[in-house]
């Protein structure tokens, strides 16, 4: 800190100008930013934004932020930006974030997966049907018999011992 009294005045002095320049200086861009936003999104909300902005810039150029050249050259660029899409000569490319980039990836993902399951799925029950198919086909081989087989369908009689019992006797 300066030991004069005007000096310290000054800082003081320059202190505040400095807030309110910084001040004016975020309130123009952010106009402006707006307008730009607006012009991408809705051509209607910009043409009501175009009048407020200049405001903002000729209020601007009054306080001494920006000079009376740079203030009407901006207000010249966003009259020529605003009537050139209104007229067709420059059209207006969608940006996309970083967000909805992402979010478009994870889902073209989940789509192929779908599909790469729906298609596995798909080949399985062809195949499915394809050995049923040819199950019908084929003709039922002889069987072959087997013990149990002939024991069920033939009775034989059963030999019967006698009692050792009844031959004592």
């Amino acid at each position: 800190m300066p030991n004069i009294k005007s000096a310290k005045k000054r800082v003081l002095v320059n202190k505040k100008k400095n807030e309110r320049n910084r001040m004016l200086t975020s309130e123009l861009r952010t106009a402006i930013k707006k307008f730009h936003n607006a012009v991408e999104t809705d051509l209607a909300a910009a043409e009501k934004l175009l009048p407020e902005t200049m405001s903002i810039i000729d209020k601007a150029a009054t306080k001494g932020i920006i000079t009376k050249n740079s203030a009407n050259n901006r207000k010249s660029a966003l009259a020529k930006r605003l009537s050139d899409i209104k007229s067709g000569k420059k059209t207006i490319e969608v940006k996309k974030d970083n967000k909805t980039i992402a979010a478009e990836k994870r889902a073209e993902k989940v789509a192929r997966e779908e599909a790469a399951k729906a298609e596995a799925k798909r080949i399985a029950e062809e195949k499915k049907a394809e050995a049923e198919a040819a199950a019908q086909q084929e003709k039922p081989k002889a069987k072959r018999t087997t013990k149990k087989d002939t024991a069920e369908t033939e009775e034989k009689p059963k030999k019967t011992r006698a009692k050792k019992t009844e031959k004592a006797e």
